[in-house]
């Protein structure tokens, strides 16, 4: 069966033909043409914050490792919190099998007013789901190393920089990172930064540690993002101590009753 990893992108491979079938990608194309440029998910989680670092906040409703985070599960109200609260950017997960995610959840956001640029979470395979989330909104993509070959990899980059959307290199490895790490500025500076994910995909397991070790790997760690783990105020002091540009946090928020004041709690 192979590891969970590996299940979720196998499985992913039939999704996204089902999904070619129903709306072709001449469709998508077509209306991706008539829309305007990206907002800039780069900026948002590189620029320079008061804070110490900039947040991605994430609508989460499940995952596996966690199961069911939130039953009152609400998008566009959640979005609009994180911004209320000072979030820089925002990450919906729009797997729906693993994750109960679902790609209408961007567009509902956008829709409703958030100004926030948008990052669609998916496991990408294919450049039909570059296209799918060009069309929904989002304004930035995340492309698992673990998940795709180098060459393939480099496809989607370019097409993501062809529609103006940033990508997140996410890596959880060493060897990963520094075989790619050099991709920090490819195709085009300013369109993709990387991302440490303290969990290992193939065994969902965390460590916070991760993202100090590997970070010395990288000359600027201002265009890292830490993935996973953030937990507490600790958690949050330990990674501007390591200087990421910016931490992606969802299940620690939207499991909260309160998701304004436990993001206070940790950014405040």
């Amino acid at each position: 069966m192979g590891n969970i990893l590996d299940q979720i992108i196998d499985g992913k491979f039939a999704e996204v033909q089902a999904r070619r079938i129903k709306t072709p990608l001449s469709e998508l194309e077509r209306k991706v043409a008539s829309l305007e440029k990206c907002r800039n998910f780069y900026k948002a989680v590189t620029k320079k914050n008061p804070r110490g670092l900039n947040v991605i906040a994430e609508v989460k409703k499940a995952s596996p490792s966690a199961g069911l985070i939130r039953k009152d599960f609400d998008p566009v109200t959640i979005a609009k919190t994180y911004e209320s609260c000072g979030a820089d950017a925002i990450s919906v997960l729009t797997d729906e099998k693993y994750f109960q995610g679902r790609l209408e959840y961007i567009s509902q956001i956008k829709e409703a007013g958030v100004t926030l640029p948008i990052l669609r979470k998916d496991f990408f395979v294919d450049e039909y789901q570059v296209y799918e989330a060009r069309t929904a909104g989002a304004d930035a993509i995340l492309l698992i190393a673990d998940a795709l070959k180098p060459a393939r990899l480099m496809d989607l980059l370019i097409l993501a920089r062809t529609l103006t959307l940033t990508s997140v290199i996410e890596v959880h490895s060493a060897d990963s990172l520094l075989m790619l790490r050099s991709l920090a500025d490819f195709p085009q500076p300013q369109y993709t930064v990387l991302g440490i994910n303290n969990r290992d995909l193939t065994t969902m397991t965390v460590d916070i540690n991760t993202t100090s070790r590997l970070a010395e790997l990288v000359d600027n760690t201002s265009e890292l993002i830490a993935e996973s783990g953030i937990k507490t105020r600790r958690d949050v002091e330990k990674m501007i101590k390591v200087g990421v540009g910016a931490v992606l946090i969802g299940e620690t928020l939207c499991k909260s009753e309160n998701i304004a004041e436990k993001f206070n709690q940790l950014f405040g």
